[in-house]
């Protein structure tokens, strides 16, 4: 059966993660995503582990379900080629920054020049109305602009620091991919294309202030910014006996089975913890009297026990352990396949479920260029017009 974007032709100018991590998915939702790349390709080609130069362990990931045209964009014979293609494109994504867009002739009034229609989203780093709309953005400046990194260490006690995931990038990139989809169902009821922006600072700080504006959405501050719970420096995996543990009581009845268990239960009475009001005042404490009770028992018997209680727990996975945890596992979520030129690989399937237009994940990352001459041919370019590109290496075919 067709995934839910089956039809939607998406020309996808993006590098790194940001981008890419959005075109992933819309591939993976049965769109058809050409990456368009410059004669040295995505830099992620050359990131991580690889058997073959080019072909690294992050293209593999994020190259799914697409497929690779190089076009030298600093060409004229280029631009124009991409404009053919634009012509019979959805979608039209970049990552760059406003002033490179501009330099390249790619904003949205030249690419719009092709095809009115198209959905033109640029993921950019900063929105272009403020004055950082030409800074660089990374992840990790992200992480730290937006407040996170504070979150994780400073406020804690600690030195700031980064999560160790390239957090900011995904987590953009999934408000890159709902904001085009938007777009998509108002062209669909209206017909009318339209510009996209999409700022990862802006969509990051939204995304962690959610919860942390706390007493700072009243205005004047009824105090400062920051929830409680989540900055508890008792709040973390719990050691056992014999391991750690995750585990989080959350409800009155949560925390009175758990006193229960923990051999503790006047504590179901302490004036502290007797609501979710006076557990949230108090919640340093609550976490540290969990940290204190659990070297009691081993893992597996905390969890059997928390089973019991309808309590919430899981183990502490590391990266390895998912590769034989029981639910993925029976879930099928670790896929493997015989890749055309890397051999055997280890991707993850889409972690949704669709009854009528399931996702898949059947076209494997391309090698670099690869469909260059399918896609121009596609666009309606001659073989004596991609001849030609070839030969001014405004494109190049992959082997």
């Amino acid at each position: 059966m067709p995934g839910p974007l089956e039809g939607v032709r998406v020309v996808d100018l993006t590098t790194v993660m940001y981008g890419p991590y959005c075109t992933q998915i819309m591939g993976e939702m049965g769109a058809d995503v050409i990456k368009v790349e410059p004669p040295g390709g995505d830099v992620t080609r050359l990131v991580g582990p690889a058997r073959h130069r080019g072909m690294s362990a992050s293209i593999l990931m994020k190259g799914k379900n697409k497929r690779s045209i190089v076009l030298d964009l600093s060409k004229e014979s280029a631009r124009e080629a991409l404009g053919r293609i634009v012509a019979k494109a959805d979608v039209f994504i970049h990552n760059m920054r406003p002033r490179a867009a501009d330099k390249l002739r790619i904003a949205y009034d030249d690419v719009r020049r092709f095809n009115p229609q198209i959905v033109y989203c640029a993921a950019v780093g900063y929105g272009r109305d403020g004055p950082y709309r030409d800074k660089p953005a990374y992840d990790d400046l992200i992480q730290g602009a937006s407040g996170l990194a504070a979150l994780m260490g400073g406020m804690l006690g600690g030195e700031p620091r980064y999560v160790p995931s390239v957090l900011a990038d995904k987590t953009s990139g999934l408000f890159a991919l709902y904001a085009i989809l938007m777009a998509l169902f108002h062209r669909e009821r209206t017909g009318e294309g339209q510009a996209v922006d999409v700022s990862m600072f802006e969509a990051f700080t939204s995304f962690v202030m959610n919860e942390h504006l706390q007493a700072s959405v009243f205005e004047p501050p009824l105090g400062p910014p920051g929830y409680a719970r989540l900055l508890s420096p008792n709040r973390r995996p719990y050691a056992t006996r014999d391991g750690h543990i995750c585990v989080l009581p959350y409800t009155d009845r949560h925390w009175r089975r758990f006193f229960e268990i923990a051999g503790r239960p006047e504590l179901a009475d302490d004036p502290r913890f007797v609501d979710m009001p006076a557990r949230t005042e108090n919640i340093n404490a609550l976490y540290g009297i969990v940290a204190e009770v659990l070297p009691g028992r081993t893992t597996a018997e905390w969890l059997e026990a928390f089973e019991q209680a309808d309590i919430a727990a899981m183990p502490v996975n590391t990266p390895q352990d998912l590769f034989t945890d029981p639910h993925l596992q029976a879930v099928g979520f670790f896929e493997e396949s015989d890749h055309p030129s890397e051999g055997r690989i280890r991707t993850m399937r889409p972690p949704i479920r669709m009854s009528k237009t399931p996702p898949g994940s059947g076209r494997p990352a391309p090698r670099l260029g690869e469909h260059s001459r399918e896609i121009l041919a596609e666009a309606g370019l001659s073989e004596d017009e991609i001849r030609a590109l070839f030969e001014d290496k405004a494109s190049m075919q992959g082997i």
